[in-house]
């Protein structure tokens, strides 16, 4: 359904080393700095991507916005959380762990990115 999703953020490099963790932690290979300045991470399901707001105003994050990342176990997650906690990232929410929802039992992570974008990783667990 989607082609990429793009944050913004007014220090590229920071955010480049909190994603490279946090997304290393869930087995993707560091992002690319292309030519403009913006960091991109490809994957055959689509791109996420950082750059710096193109009206030179300051990044600032979505008031109600949630980026989701999906995660294979719940190791995984807690492996995102920590490694996004140590690269400048700031937990939000509930501490990580299991939730109830609709869709049945996920184990759940929040962070908020160098800039305060609020980000997930979410492992769907057995019904």
């Amino acid at each position: 359904m989607f082609s990429h999703i793009m944050v913004g953020a007014d220090n590229i490099e920071e955010a480049k080393t909190f994603y490279d963790a946090i997304l290393g932690a869930l087995g993707y290979q560091p992002g690319t700095i292309d030519e403009k300045g913006r960091c991109f991470y490809f994957t055959k399901y689509g791109i996420f991507a950082i750059t710096k707001p193109i009206d030179n105003e300051a990044a600032t994050p979505a008031n109600g916005g949630t980026i989701g990342f999906s995660a294979k176990s719940p190791e995984q997650c807690e492996a995102f959380h920590e490694a996004g906690l140590a690269n400048g990232g700031s937990t939000c929410e509930s501490p990580p762990g299991v939730r109830e929802s609709g869709l049945g039992k996920l184990y759940v992570a929040y962070l908020r990115d160098p800039t305060g974008n609020k980000i997930c990783v979410l492992h769907q667990m057995k019904l």
